[in-house]
């Protein structure tokens, strides 16, 4: 089995902008709530405890690990999608020097890249990966929503366009089992 979890809120200076794979810190609620959360996930029993490297999901990665006394392995590919020089900026101002581009990102998954970065297609692939090759056990990974929403979608065969829904919470997680593989392509 397989816990995806999405790391907890990030500092306030980040809320309502885009900070893909710049490595933001936690809020204090986010903080308090991973500590909180920890306990949780470590009685759900991981073998190992995987995280992206990004200081918010390392965070709550290590307090799992520490929990539940598991090995803990820090994955890139588990990252945040890579938003080019959108990094930083808020969705406002991505917005007016940009207008609906950013429905590329659904749109276009196999070509729109968000201020130059990673395409929704790259994204996904690079998810479906990190996914495909977890080591065998309970597996807890402490992710983003990114990624997350990619392999749910995946396995749903959803079009980029219904993933946003499946993005869960911050804290949030999902369990799935490995029984099926996850398609490397979007539709």
């Amino acid at each position: 089995m397989i816990l995806l979890i999405r790391h907890t809120e990030v500092a306030r200076i980040w809320r309502g902008r885009c900070y893909g794979i710049t490595d933001t810190g936690l809020s204090r609620a986010g903080a308090a709530h991973a500590a909180a959360l920890a306990p949780e996930i470590a009685s759900w029993r991981p073998d190992i405890v995987v995280h992206s490297g990004l200081r918010r999901a390392h965070h709550l990665a290590r307090l799992i690990a520490a929990t539940a006394r598991a090995e803990i392995h820090a994955v890139p590919d588990w990252r945040e999608r890579d938003f080019g020089d959108w990094e930083g900026q808020t969705w406002l101002q991505i917005h007016r020097a940009t207008g609906d581009a950013m429905d590329g990102m659904i749109d276009a998954p196999d070509h729109f890249r968000p201020g130059g970065g990673e395409t929704t297609t790259e994204l996904a692939n690079r998810a479906v990966t990190a996914f495909a090759t977890l080591p065998p056990g309970r597996v807890a990974v402490v992710a983003h929503g990114g990624p997350i929403a990619a392999i749910l979608g995946r396995r749903q065969n959803h079009t980029p366009r219904d993933w946003l829904a499946l993005i869960p919470a911050c804290g949030g997680s999902v369990e799935i089992a490995r029984r099926d593989r996850i398609a490397t392509r979007s539709r």
